[in-house]
């Protein structure tokens, strides 16, 4: 099967989130099942620096109609791996920037024509190349004009592009909403732009194109397929999902066990495994020296790796400070985010730093190190499409704390409800079901026998991406 993948985001070229993970690792999946793969991607600075693509060649150049105007670019293209093709389309202007999306403080203003003109190049090289794909899959606002822009492009020119398109949702509450002045750059006809098509509260939805036009709509958890379906968590697309229910299903993302596995994880000081729990321990250590705490601690070490959002539940924790400042416990946070939430976390660490500990940065080993050295791992999300970092942590042995919301409760059970089968705690999002939970978990880490139990049977559930890759593989055979 040829199975072409268009997002902004591809570890280990450009990360801000899951999306660049749970893309990856399903095309590496694919790859590795001999499906022919391909995945476009920005050409954005820092993956053009990558060592990966000193190897790329030019394949084409590109002349973009844009509105009234022609843009050029170009597309380079490079194969890190059997079955596995890299597309980058380029134009300095647009991607020859430092951040993605924004400089940090705000979006980039020009991100409306970015990605415009991005989805155009993917359809152009579709056209100009003989990739003749079976299923072109798109993932979030930014690739989510490229299943219209195809079928338009191959009506102008008589020809297929694509048999079939998926469009995932990975995240409903970013949706591309931009001025509805920007529909002209589209060069979509105009019965378009209308509330069949892109406009949107006289605005221009690019999520709402993705939604409506694809062949078929996924999201990250089966959970989450519903929760977007309502009024609370649909963000304002709800009546646009709902329209299409009979076309989506949410399919739970895996992790990459070639990563995020501490059997072979390099990055770690040791590794372990669920039967051999010793260089867990060093690990722990390691953690805490390397944080300015005590490494011989002996009570219970929380962590947390997130975008210092709303999103990701930082108020719920804020407002427990008082656990974490009256209890014998430890908590590190790793994360960079909005500038409210960095604050108050260095005040807290302030109040206690013999105690609390955080790292304003998206450092890739010290989260590999926190999911390792830590006993629980707390993720308070608000909402949460799917997640990664309880399959992580259950992965590790830290014992995730979740909230009951999302992939979150997809992929987490209960040890309290469940004595059996249980791998974490879980809670309703809010400041008592966060305070609740924390309390739960220092009962478990006293009774360490139940706790043991709870952590292997955590690390011994299959998250990976070749099975997950199987539920992708079958949407797109029934599809087809």
């Amino acid at each position: 099967m040829k199975i072409v993948h268009v997002a902004s985001e591809l570890f280990p070229y450009v990360k801000t989130g899951g999306l660049a993970d749970a893309v990856a690792a399903l095309s590496v999946a694919l790859a590795d099942e001999q499906h022919e793969v391909a995945v476009f991607l920005p050409g954005y600075r820092q993956v053009l620096e990558h060592p990966d693509v000193a190897h790329a060649t030019r394949k084409l150049r590109l002349k973009i109609e844009m509105g009234d105007d022609f843009m050029s670019g170009h597309v380079e293209v490079f194969s890190p791996r059997p079955n596995l093709d890299i597309y980058l389309i380029c134009r300095d202007e647009f991607f020859d920037r430092s951040n993605p999306y924004g400089t940090g403080q705000r979006d980039y203003e020009d991100n409306a024509e970015r990605f415009i003109f991005f989805a155009k190049g993917v359809v152009n090289t579709l056209r100009l190349t003989d990739l003749q794909a079976d299923v072109v899959h798109c993932h979030d606002w930014q690739a989510s004009l490229v299943p219209l822009l195809l079928r338009v492009a191959e009506r102008r020119h008589d020809l297929t592009l694509a048999l079939r398109t998926v469009f995932t949702i990975h995240n409903i509450a970013f949706q591309g909403v931009f001025s509805e002045s920007i529909f002209a750059r589209t060069n979509l006809p105009e019965e378009l732009n209308n509330i069949d098509g892109l406009e949107y509260y006289n605005q221009i939805s690019f999520m709402k194109g993705g939604i409506l036009f694809a062949d078929q709509v996924t999201t990250v958890s089966p959970r989450y397929s519903e929760e977007i379906q309502t009024e609370e968590f649909g963000c304002g697309l709800d009546g646009v999902v709902q329209a299409r229910a009979d076309d989506v299903v949410g399919l739970l993302n895996g992790i990459d066990t070639e990563i995020w596995n501490p059997s072979i994880d390099a990055s770690l000081p040791a590794r372990y495994s669920a039967d051999d729990l010793k260089g867990k321990a060093k690990c722990r250590e390691a953690l805490l020296n390397s944080h300015g705490l005590d490494p011989k601690f002996k009570g219970p070490v929380f962590g947390m790796v997130c975008r210092l959002a709303e999103q990701k539940g930082i108020d719920l924790l804020l407002d427990n400070a008082d656990f974490f400042l009256k209890n014998n416990c430890r908590l590190i946070v790793l994360g960079k985010g909005e500038e409210r939430y960095e604050q108050a976390l260095h005040d807290l660490v302030a109040k206690a730093p013999d105690k609390i500990a955080m790292s304003l940065v998206l450092d890739e080993a010290m989260s590999h190190l926190i999911e390792a050295g830590s006993d629980f791992f707390v993720m308070p999300s608000l909402f949460e499409p799917c997640g990664l970092n309880q399959m992580y942590s259950q992965a590790y042995g830290a014992v995730p704390l979740t909230s009951e919301v999302g992939g979150l409760a997809d992929t987490v059970i209960d040890a309290d409800k469940d004595a059996k089968s249980g791998t974490g705690l879980t809670f309703l999002p809010t400041k008592e079901g966060l305070g609740d939970a924390l309390l739960r978990a220092l009962k478990l880490y006293g009774d360490k026998p139940r706790y043991a139990a709870v952590q292997r049977r955590g690390m011994k559930r299959d998250f990976s991406w070749k099975s997950a890759a199987g539920g992708y593989l079958e949407l797109y055979d029934d599809i087809l």
